[in-house]
């Protein structure tokens, strides 16, 4: 046991020890192992995102549901399958491990597509198709609970997949060498390289083939691939580097609350705190700060019968370490950006549901044989965030280092404020084009505006740069925030925030649907027509939220973040404490994987 009290205003200050590690079998690892791994990664990606970027139009399409059902639907899915990956994270951590987390998740998320693709081919497991809007056949509750059976399995496949598919990669990697940190560099490289041809696949070929082909054809697609990705995963299972489940940090975190408050009535001035020594995965420690000093209570030794003869707490959960308690001020460290984070998500979302409908409402056709599937819209989202990353990487950066002889990056602080504004200006714009296309509609009688989807590209391409300038520059600060020991809380965290997003958005569309329909008056949302809808006024709601989110950041959140110096390094600003994270190097590595998180969720 040891004392520690100090009174360092540093928030992220790391001891670096060098522990011993087990050595890694030679046989075992390495790129004999990762060339299985990202053959299942790329089949899986493929598979799950042809049906998540088509899922709006095939709710419509085939099940006749109203847009603010298929709205619902689509958001809660989301954040249900994120809420997943939470619990997917704890089971890996405290009893799976990761392969088995891994291999239940790929065969929880096979039978799911395998129900969809069922309720595609057999026609009884849907209504009859519908060729009278509004007056269509609405689904029975059977047809109903098949459909969500299988997408529950898909957020169940979901929740085992994403917190452990990068992780598992990286530890087939020994990084305590040179040469294993060059090869988990180069892992990074080519996982982000596989799925970005992934997703062009399924953005493309497969949408196009379940939109304008056969939906049976396109979900049998996904499901060969699924199934071929679990039988390259279990080929390489010889050669896997697996991890044994250390336990979880979100089972600390509730142990450091609950200590805490069995303590409160204890004044921690000149009493021991139980610091013990580094076990053998400890390789980075972190120092007593002075922020949330009402959680240091749960450290304090307040009587030595806490403690066993071996000098460990009898009871976890009234007394823990100071690192367990240092790792819960991170977490609540990064909650005000977090928040942020979650309104910025929200305004992401609007154009996965309603932009897809407001394109089904447009005219798709290009020349006289073809029309533009209305999934490929989310293919300029992601060609603006592209253009972007590489305006900045490959021309905005060596330009102005050739200029101030310097590396001149956008701060965090700067970069979220842009794509604040960039939300609130691609709301503005969608509401003004959804009154140019619903008044032409209206006026000819239509389902179908005469106008050309072309006009909503704009706002397809600004939701794309408020990811790449907000939604990235989010998930990297609370990568970069977390000790090394803790990156896999940072996902975590994104990914709840994600979840979150979907459900208030959910929340805030029914909300605007009862207010605005009620005495006979025309509803903002709901139905099968938006020309019956006023869309743009929702829109209008929306950019408000934005609005709100751009002065609390300004104001509060914005103390929270990572700002950059002209010596290539970062702080952490939190509060009154501020400390050196990381080499600006390590914010390019960052910057790639996160916008891979981000469309990969």
């Amino acid at each position: 046991m040891e004392k520690v009290k100090t009174n360092s205003h540093s928030a992220l200050e790391l001891e670096h020890e060098q522990i011993p590690t087990s050595p890694t079998p030679s046989l075992a690892g390495g790129w004999r192992s990762v060339k299985y791994i990202i053959g299942n990664e790329s089949f899986e990606k493929l598979a799950s995102m042809s049906l998540i970027s088509n899922l709006t139009m095939y709710l419509l399409s085939n099940y006749n549901l109203s847009g603010i059902f298929v709205v619902n639907v689509v958001q809660i899915w989301n954040g249900s399958s994120n809420i997943a990956s939470l619990v997917g994270a704890f089971i890996s951590d405290t009893y799976l491990g990761r392969f088995r987390t891994l291999l239940y998740g790929s065969i929880a998320s096979l039978l799911g597509i395998l129900t969809m693709t069922l309720t595609a081919g057999i026609h009884q497991l849907r209504p009859l198709t519908c060729k009278d809007r509004p007056y269509c056949q609405k689904p029975q509750g059977w047809q109903l609970g098949v459909l969500f059976a299988g997408l529950g399995l898909l957020s169940i496949g979901a929740g085992g997949i994403r917190p452990c598919n990068i992780a598992f990669g990286a530890d087939q990697f020994d990084t305590n060498t040179e040469k294993g940190r060059g090869q988990l560099e180069s892992f990074f490289n080519w996982w982000y390289f596989t799925f970005t041809i992934a997703l062009v696949v399924a953005l493309t070929g497969v949408v196009y083939i379940q939109t304008n082909v056969s939906w049976t054809l396109g979900f049998a697609i996904p499901t060969l691939c699924l199934a071929f990705s679990t039988i390259i995963f279990l080929l390489g299972h010889h050669t896997y580097i697996c991890k044994k489940p250390q336990g979880s940090v979100f089972s600390d975190m509730a142990k450091v609350i609950v200590a805490a408050c069995r303590k409160h009535n204890i004044k921690a001035s000149g009493k021991a705190f139980y610091d013990p020594a580094p076990t053998e995965l400890e390789n980075i420690r972190l120092v007593q700060t002075d922020r949330f000093k009402f959680l240091d209570k749960a450290a304090v030794i307040d009587d030595l019968n806490e403690l066993n003869d071996q000098g460990m707490p009898r009871n976890g959960w009234r007394l823990c370490s100071l690192q367990q308690v240092e790792r819960l001020k991170c977490l609540l460290g990064i909650l005000p950006v977090w928040v942020t984070g979650i309104c910025i998500f929200i305004v992401m979302d609007q154009q996965n549901t309603f932009g897809v409908l407001q394109v089904i409402q447009t005219n798709r056709s290009i020349g006289h044989h073809f029309k533009v599937p209305p999934g490929w819209m989310n293919l300029i989202s992601m060609i603006a965030l592209s253009i972007w990353i590489y305006i900045y990487e490959c021309i905005f950066i060596p330009l102005t280092r050739k200029i101030t002889k310097r590396t001149t990056r956008l701060s965090m602080r700067q970069r979220i404020r842009i794509g604040i504004l960039l939300s609130i200006l691609c709301m503005l714009v969608a509401a003004i084009v959804e009154k140019k296309r619903r008044g032409s509609a209206l006026r000819l009688g239509s389902f179908s505006s005469p106008m050309s989807f072309g006009l909503l590209l704009p706002q397809f391409a600004l939701s794309g740069l408020n990811e790449a300038f907000a939604a990235v520059a989010i998930m990297e600060f609370f990568t970069l925030q977390m000790p090394e020991n803790m990156r896999t809380v940072a996902g975590a965290v994104f990914f709840l925030s994600l979840s979150i997003a979907n459900y208030i958005g959910s929340l805030i569309v029914n909300i605007v649907h009862r207010v605005t329909s009620h005495k006979g008056k025309t509803p903002w949302l709901g139905g099968h027509d938006l020309n019956q809808n006023r869309l743009d006024y929702y829109y209008y709601v929306i950019a408000a939220l934005g609005a709100l989110n751009f002065i609390y950041f300004n104001f509060f959140a914005s103390r929270y973040l990572i700002s950059n110096k002209g010596n290539g390094t970062t702080e952490v600003q939190l509060g009154h404490s501020i400390a050196e994270s990381c080499e600006a190097d390590d914010e390019e590595k960052v910057l790639d994987i996160t916008a891979t998180k981000l469309r990969a969720a």
